[in-house]
């Protein structure tokens, strides 16, 4: 393969030789010189046209290829070059190393090449001198030689491009910013250490210590190192645990010290990595299962005992107390409870995994996002809340079974559903690493964590039900039921309270106007039948009730505002934004960085109980930490971005920046005054 890809490129040297020496010899020949075209057209711009004394700025050659051109990485694979640039700055001025963005793949006769086939963004530090006086003159000029290409030929290209700058404030306009800023994205990330890899006799291995929330389904390794490895050949990627192991396949006889090149993970998405001579470990999906496996066993039990399922855990309750310790039921009502939540959980992990890998940025509770999903539950919660109250009895609704709050197998199918639904927002201790894991698998082994965190919070039921000593000490039927389900009424109740006042955060006085008026229709759909149901004649009315009610949601759901409410937080904390926690990072100033959401119970009463307290804010202001908040009760790419190069799908997400530390310190999920004081 080496020698066919320098073939390769000694054709295009001999091709884009004759090109040349034709275009010279038909221009000596015509009064009228021939140009050749440009087919990626270069600029050369600066983020501020002002540069201050002393600082750096960034300057970016722009390049915009015409339709079916492509240029080069710094890579360019098998058949590519990659651009070279000259520089002429004045003295005392200082030009850094150039960055390039991520680049594609791109296979032509069997050969792979590092490509960028649209517009894109070389960026280069400029280092102005303490001593360059304002309104100082700064020319630039750069040279620019870079190959054009398309599936056919290839085209050498030269530019001369020049830039006028003038020393000032280093003012930067709003348009420039934000185009730079857009440009950075494309940038690969620094990973925040450095990797190891090791050469053997057909295999290069690289171990790269790898978030475990980060996807892999599009993971590839630009090597910048050539002649090292094959560029064309598969390239095996697994994951243990929070490292990468990716094995390529050798193709030359070079073993470098140090390798160097980009992670890819999807497009104009990747990490830059800096790797070592040294021991690779060994990899095994089925460890990295089998940890997960269990971590997502205990996080499902331990959802339990969280605020955000115990409302929905209460109905159980109640089917229990029915059952009365009868064996035959009390297994059937496990099994079936277990079912609905493995399986809303399967459902769950199974879109989230899809609309991931279809490059949505998204993550655990995605669902409770959407204030559509959010008005659908509070009109549940309000009829179940009801049933629990007596308004009505709910019967077997076609061949569905019965819903949650009844007895019987649909009603246990239902319950284990809804409490599998209104799980998600709790990302609760062991859960953070297997959902992590879930993320980074191949997708049967990510529905295998989605089903073992279903079963671990139907664990507790399927003792109930298997276990005969456990069994006996459920009390027996009898009066004191109604009395509990009428008490069990009351969280339920209160979770509608929760449900509109987040329908209100996400959609605004209009939305949570839409989700009360539903509700309330409902409300009178349900009590009319309750009437009939307690005169005794048939309810004929019921599905005509039922379809207006229905049709009432659908109408809200479908008028429903999509207004978005920032959470505030704490007083003096400032929004996330990664470029501010750059800024904030390279002064050098202590950040404590948390991420809530309306609909994360955990994450409010950490704020308000723990954050938010005086002793905090003392603490804080003592060693001036600047308090940074991510508020993702809407959708936000950029949180989801960055949750997922911390390595997490969920909230809460507690990260303490100290002054002089390159990486954060995660703190725990349940936070106490002392833990946050002693943080700095």
């Amino acid at each position: 393969m080496v020698r066919q890809a320098w073939l390769f490129r000694l054709m295009n040297f001999v091709a884009a030789a004759l090109c040349v020496f034709a275009v010279s010899t038909t221009a000596s020949a015509q009064p009228r010189a021939f140009v050749p075209e440009i087919s990626i057209v270069p600029a050369l711009e600066a983020e501020t046209n002002a540069p201050a004394p002393g600082t750096t700025i960034m300057l970016a050659v722009t390049m915009k290829p015409k339709p079916g051109w492509h240029g080069y990485w710094i890579n360019g694979g098998d058949a590519g070059l990659r651009p070279e640039m000259k520089w002429l700055v004045p003295p005392s001025f200082a030009v850094g190393k150039m960055r390039f963005p991520v680049p594609e793949r791109l296979v032509l006769f069997d050969l792979m090449n590092h490509v960028y086939e649209g517009p894109h963004a070389f960026l280069v530090p400029l280092t102005v001198p303490k001593t360059a006086e304002i309104g100082s003159a700064i020319p630039i000029n750069l040279s620019a030689f870079y190959l054009a290409c398309t599936d056919k030929l290839c085209v050498p290209q030269n530019a001369e491009l020049r830039l006028d700058l003038r020393v000032g404030d280093g003012a930067i306009t709003p348009a420039n910013r934000t185009k730079f800023d857009a440009w950075r994205l494309k940038l690969p990330r620094s990973i925040g250490a450095d990797a190891a890899f090791s050469v053997e006799a057909k295999t290069v291995r690289i171990e790269v210590p790898y978030p475990a929330g980060q996807p892999v389904n599009d993971i590839w390794f630009f090597n910048e190192i050539d002649d090292l490895t094959s560029y064309t050949a598969p390239q095996k990627v697994t994951q243990q645990g929070d490292r990468l192991i990716i094995e390529l396949v050798r193709d030359g006889n070079e073993v470098p010290a140090e390798l160097t090149g980009i992670l890819s993970t999807g497009k104009d998405s990747g990490f830059a990595i800096v790797a070592h001579s040294g021991k690779v470990a060994s990899t095994s999906i089925a460890a990295t299962l089998f940890y997960a496996l269990i971590g997502a066993l205990i996080g499902g039990l331990l959802l339990n005992v969280m605020p955000c399922v115990f409302p929905i855990i209460s109905l159980k309750a109640i089917s229990l107390a029915r059952a009365g310790g009868d064996e035959k039921e009390t297994r059937r009502d496990a099994l079936f409870y277990s079912m609905g939540t493995i399986l809303m959980c399967l459902t769950l992990g199974g879109i989230l995994l899809a609309l991931r890998s279809g490059g949505a940025a998204i993550g655990w509770a995605f669902q409770l996002q959407d204030p559509r999903v959010i008005l659908i539950l509070l009109v549940l919660v309000t009829g179940i809340t009801l049933n629990l109250l007596g308004f009505f009895q709910l019967r077997s609704i076609g061949a569905g079974g019965e819903l949650a709050g009844q007895s019987g197998s649909g009603g246990a199918f239902w319950t284990g559903a809804l409490a599998a639904f209104v799980a998600t927002p709790c990302t609760g201790p062991f859960m953070a690493a297997a959902l992590g894991a879930a993320l980074v698998l191949p997708a049967w082994a990510a529905l295998a964590i989605f089903a073992g965190l279903g079963a671990g919070l139907a664990l507790p039921f399927l003792a109930l039900g298997y276990i005969p000593a456990l069994r006996s000490r459920l009390p027996k039927p009898g009066p004191w039921m109604r009395t509990f389900q009428m008490w069990m009424a009351l969280p339920m109740a209160m979770t509608g309270v929760a449900l509109a006042w987040l329908l209100w955060r996400q959609s605004g006085s209009a939305g949570l106007g839409y989700g009360l008026a539903a509700a309330g229709i409902v409300t009178l759909a349900l009590g009319i039948w309750g009437k009939i149901q307690q005169s005794g004649s048939r309810a004929t009315l019921a599905p005509f009730l039922m379809l207006g009610a229905a049709f009432a949601v659908v109408a809200a759901a479908y008028l429903l505002p999509t207004k978005i409410v920032r959470t505030a937080g704490i007083a003096g904390a400032v929004s996330f934004s990664e470029t501010r926690l750059s800024e904030l990072r390279r002064a050098g100033r202590p950040v404590f960085l948390y991420f809530t959401a309306d609909w994360c119970v955990t994450c409010k009463i950490n704020e308000k109980a723990v954050i938010d307290r005086q002793e905090v804010a003392s603490a804080f202001a003592a060693k001036g930490v600047t308090v940074m908040v991510g508020d993702w009760t809407t959708p936000d790419p950029a949180i989801s971005r960055f949750l997922d190069s911390q390595g997490r799908s969920g909230i809460p997400l507690y990260l303490v920046y100290r002054a002089g530390n390159a990486k954060p310190d995660v703190l725990p999920q349940i936070l106490t005054p002392a833990v946050l004081a002693r943080a700095f």
